[in-house]
């Protein structure tokens, strides 16, 4: 979970006087940030080139972003099927084989740790596992699982940081931030976002502001996010239409913010527990098997369900939904993405969040739009997606900038979207405190700790 604006701290004295090894640490960062670029870069092209083969749309239109709805929309449903068919064996499989043969996973907040200098060092994330368990997760989501790819190049990422800085001996406590570093890096460099990639690694894993600390992950989540960009291009994420913002827009914001920051704490309850519930021995393969056939059987009818929901958010964010679309695909997409973690799949949920939230967002403007001043449903689809994804990651900072990237979205827009975020967030809070039951941890089982 991310931290609360209030909870963000300075890091203790003890760790801020740390040595920091010299010159071995701006060589630990530039070497980490590079390998990190190169392996998002790498992933998002297996992505790319799996897509291609399983949906058979033109290599060249799927390097080009925001094509993969296109290219699933003009396959054959038959081929629709095969494809989430393949992903349900690959995913069974994979993962039943991995968590039985492999060394037992480390998930990034472990390999981050505490800042705590008198505390031993996080464990290691083991090579061969990570890189299959990221490996497994871009292949599903190129097929057509619902979750998100983000986590695979955070893992990488992670995982390189983790073992150059141990190589070159830093302290400790510039070792776990080096680790986070790389995992925001990853971030940054598979979705070309280096300002979120490095609030991310400040507000989410460190939950620290400390100066020296921001420097490291500002320049680590550029480089990476550079040296990405040589092979996958600088394109935005989403281009959207320009909106004319005003007084009935920052209204409808105000509002909507509540209700996201519910709808959000409900999806993060219902999606710990689901992975904490997940399938494992030989239920995995199987409810995987069924889980995604299922998946393929609905997508014959409604081609924007594969994948991690690009393509609806791109359909709200342009305007180009119908409400009653919008409801169902929600609908639909909550169910997929629970039943795809419930039966051990695994994967992030950043853009399926977001996909949900600008769903929301198409939904709530549409009943506005019946009784009130129209508003445009397209920058309502972006402030539900930025106001959802903050409360369901616990990452308002972080969620507004990605928005930002994602889109480069005009400056007259943020009014209305941190409005919104800030409902959201408080929203949430006060229903948790006062209400609801914790959110369960997600946890995985012995063997696998960590990897969620």
């Amino acid at each position: 979970m991310g931290a609360r604006p209030h909870d963000l701290i300075v890091e203790p004295a003890a760790a801020r006087n740390v040595p920091r090894g010299g010159w071995r640490l701006p060589l630990v960062a530039a070497l980490t940030a590079v390998g990190a670029g190169l392996g998002g870069m790498a992933l998002a092209m297996l992505l790319h080139a799996i897509q291609h083969l399983a949906y058979h749309y033109s290599l060249a239109e799927v390097i080009g972003h925001q094509s993969f709805l296109s290219g699933v929309e003009h396959a054959t449903p038959l081929r629709r099927l095969a494809a989430l068919v393949a992903a349900g064996i690959v995913a069974g499989a994979g993962w039943f084989l991995l968590y039985r043969f492999g060394r037992p996973l480390v998930g990034i907040r472990r390999a981050v740790g505490e800042a705590d200098v008198s505390l031993p060092a996080p464990p290691r994330m083991p090579v061969f596992t990570t890189v299959c368990h990221a490996l497994l997760q871009i292949v599903t989501v190129a097929l057509g699982s619902p979750l998100g790819r983000e986590v695979a190049p955070r893992e990488i990422g992670a995982l390189i940081g983790q073992r150059l800085s141990a190589a070159f001996a830093l302290p400790a406590p510039w070792q776990r931030r080096i680790v986070a570093a790389g995992a925001g890096a990853g971030l940054a460099a598979v979705y070309n976002v280096p300002f979120a990639g490095a609030l991310f690694t400040l507000e989410v894993l460190l939950q620290s502001f400390q100066p020296s600390t921001a420097v490291l992950a500002i320049f680590m989540s550029t480089v990476a996010a550079l040296v990405a960009s040589m092979g996958l291009g600088s394109e935005v994420q989403y281009t959207l239409p320009a909106f004319t913002p005003g007084l009935p827009l920052l209204a409808w914001a105000a509002l909507f913010g509540p209700i996201a920051g519910l709808a959000a704490h409900l999806f993060a309850k219902v999606t710990a527990t689901a992975r904490l519930h997940a399938a494992r021995s030989w239920r995995l393969p199987v409810l995987c098997l069924l889980n995604f056939t299922l998946i393929g059987l609905l997508a014959m009818v409604f081609p924007e369900l594969p994948g991690n929901g690009k393509g609806p958010a791109l359909l709200g964010f342009t305007g180009q939904i119908a409400i009653g679309l919008a409801i169902t695909l929600l609908a639909l997409k909550l169910a997929i993405i629970c039943s795809s973690l419930r039966a051990g799949a695994m994967g992030g949920l950043l853009t399926p969040g977001l996909a949900c939230g600008a769903l929301i967002g198409v939904i709530a403007a549409g009943f506005w739009n019946m009784f009130l001043p129209n508003i445009p449903v397209g920058a309502c689809a972006v402030i539900g997606g930025a106001a959802f994804l903050a409360t369901s990651m616990q990452m308002p900072l972080t969620a507004i900038v990605l928005v930002g990237e994602f889109t480069h979205l005009q400056y007259d827009m943020l009014p209305a979207v941190a409005l919104s975020v800030v409902g959201s967030v408080c929203a949430q809070r006060l229903y948790a405190a006062h209400v609801s039951t914790p959110v369960p941890a997600a946890v995985v089982p012995a063997g696998t700790r960590g990897a969620a």
